[in-house]
């Protein structure tokens, strides 16, 4: 009897070290850190950012109708209120194109501007519209794409006031929906269990099967048209750049991780940034075939959810309650230059 004690006791220590382990990672460290705190002035959910044609000016958007704007390129920040019948519209996403930008939002919103958000004015949706707009792209005078939570994707060319549809149907609930440079799209389902593409010219969505027992997080592309896909449990896969329809192998940067990887960003094209849960912040700079971990930002309490480059040097992770971080290529080129 005291022998099975003694090897139940065994046991039970080994099962101990082993869930010590768990979300141990032997990721190596990024040699800096190149992501400042930046301080936001709402408590809010932030859902996305954009800038006009001056770099220094730039539109933070997100719940609650929370609208904020910068004229020193991300470094403050301060809220504008819009004159709206409803406080509690969410705002999803925002688009410039030159003086010209867009957001959109939850319930049946947009707004359009055209004199870099000095003033908004509302566009007015049908409500047969299929869902709730939760992407808008502009594409340059009077010119914008909008899409929606199921799916469904329009587009304008007199500043808003007619929209022509792209889809003959709308794919279903997504989770994600992201579009790129020259116009394709990728949603992914609202339980991940599969992805669905649409390019320009097709009337319809093509839907695709996941490639492995793990459901579909987030996915994108690269400006090469590359594609990316975020699977749970911390699963990273890139598109084969040769064979668009076939994918590499997966990838799992951290074999231990207990956080789930959210979105994905290229500063450059071999340079990757991967935020996930708990201040996760993975980092690539020979194209995802090895990474390092920045072990500096674990201390920030949030989710990071959105990342965004709008150039090499300028870039912003979101996360949650209202966490911003901004990329500092004055660290990066400092860095660089120190010796070995």
């Amino acid at each position: 009897m005291q022998a099975i004690l003694k090897g139940w006791q065994r046991i039970f220590a080994l099962l101990i070290v082993v869930l010590m382990c768990i979300g141990c990672s032997k990721v190596p460290s990024t040699s800096y850190n190149p992501w400042a705190v930046i301080s936001v002035p709402t408590e809010a959910k932030l859902l996305d950012i954009a800038f006009t044609e001056n770099p220094q000016h730039g539109y933070l958007v997100g719940s609650n109708a929370t609208i904020l704007e910068t004229n020193d390129g991300g470094d403050t920040w301060k809220p504008l209120n819009l004159e709206l019948d409803d406080s509690r519209y969410r705002f999803d996403a925002v688009s410039f194109a030159g003086k010209e930008g867009w957001i959109a939002g939850e319930p049946g919103l947009l707004l359009h501007t055209t004199d870099e958000g000095r003033s908004w004015s509302r566009i007015a949706l049908s409500e047969k519209l299929p869902g709730n707009p939760i992407s808008v792209s502009a594409l340059g005078p009077n010119a914008a794409e909008m899409a929606t939570d199921v799916g469904a994707i329009y587009q304008t060319q007199d500043g808003g006031k007619n929209w022509k549809a792209q889809v003959e149907a709308a794919v279903g609930v997504v989770r994600n929906l992201e579009r790129s440079i020259d116009g394709k799209y990728v949603a992914v389902s609202a339980k991940g269990s599969f992805y669905s593409t649409w390019e320009p010219g097709q009337n319809a969505w093509v839907p695709h099967n996941r490639n492995s027992s793990r459901r579909v997080e987030n996915m994108g592309f690269a400006e090469d048209g590359q594609m990316w896909m975020l699977a749970r449990g911390g699963q990273v896969q890139f598109s084969d750049p040769t064979k668009p329809d076939e994918w590499q192998e997966a990838q799992n940067p951290e074999l231990s991780t207990s956080w789930g990887l959210l979105d994905l960003a290229y500063r450059t094209p071999n340079d990757i940034w991967v935020g996930g849960g708990s201040g996760n912040l993975l980092h690539s700079a020979d194209g995802g075939k090895t990474w390092e971990k920045d072990r500096d930002v674990e201390t920030v309490a949030a989710n990071f959810y959105k990342i965004v480059f709008f150039q090499p040097n300028q870039g912003f992770i979101i996360g949650d309650r209202g966490i911003l971080l901004k990329y500092n290529p004055n660290v990066a080129a400092t860095a660089a230059s120190e010796p070995a």
